[in-house]
């Protein structure tokens, strides 16, 4: 029971000290702005990372990536801004776009 009490207060202590050092700071001018454009340079990251992913993994899915990352960005644009709306219609978009491969490569086939 000592150990699981130690344990249970350094995780509770390490859980909130960044909460407790950040209360001084939310009404700093940095913060708002790091706030504001702190998720849309995570989504950057993590969008370039996952192209840069695919175009050296699967070169052929690279087509299926960028329809998907523009998929995403007219949802985020025309959707309100809505993060997990967007993120999720793109990742949606992207797993139909690679399923469905073989058939969008018929269909591109078949009009030349």
């Amino acid at each position: 029971m000592a150990v699981l009490a130690i344990g249970f207060a350094i995780n509770l202590t390490l859980r909130a000290a960044p909460f407790a050092a950040l209360k001084p700071l939310r009404k700093s001018a940095l913060v708002e702005r790091l706030s504001v454009w702190m998720p849309v340079g995570v989504l950057a990251i993590l969008a370039a990372e996952t192209l840069r992913g695919t175009i050296v993994d699967d070169p052929a899915q690279t087509l299926s990536a960028l329809i998907a990352v523009a998929i995403t960005a007219a949802v985020h644009l025309l959707g309100g801004r809505r993060t997990l709306l967007s993120v999720g219609a793109g990742t949606f978009a992207y797993v139909l776009l690679v399923n469905f491969d073989g058939v969008l490569a018929g269909l591109f086939q078949g009009s030349q």
